[in-house]
């Protein structure tokens, strides 16, 4: 497979990933509406664990790419995956309900993993970390 369609294929295993981890949230939500905060805590320890594996899930992905597109592309999912793991090893609701989004977040703004892809989708093999 060439860099273009593994760059594709890496885009679209993270478009699906988004869409579990929404999915997850959404469900979170509904449950703390309900008043079932042990629900929503588990759903938001849910999400978090998903993004704990990103790096390690998408490996194959990145495994054929060359080296230093692999390299800058594992170091930004290792920054999805480690905030992550930090807010499982701190058992931290709020930081697991804040994964993906930045500080200034507003209802309607794209969260970070969507920008990351948008990224990787207009940049493709020029993708370089800021």
């Amino acid at each position: 497979m060439d860099t273009g369609n593994q760059l594709d294929a890496l885009a679209n295993f993270l478009r699906e990933r988004h869409s579990r981890v929404m999915a997850l949230e959404a469900g979170a939500m509904r449950r703390v509406e309900a008043g079932d905060t042990q629900g929503y805590a588990a759903g938001m320890r849910e999400k978090a664990e998903l993004l704990s594996r990103l790096d390690e899930d998408a490996k194959p992905l990145l495994t054929p790419l060359p080296g230093e597109l692999r390299f800058r592309l594992a170091l930004a999912l290792d920054r999805f995956a480690s905030g992550a793991r930090t807010a499982l090893r701190l058992n931290s609701v709020f930081y697991m309900s804040a994964l993906l989004y930045p500080d200034e977040h507003k209802e309607g703004m794209q969260d970070n993993l969507m920008a990351f892809i948008g990224r990787l989708e207009r940049e493709g093999e020029n993708f370089a970390e800021l």
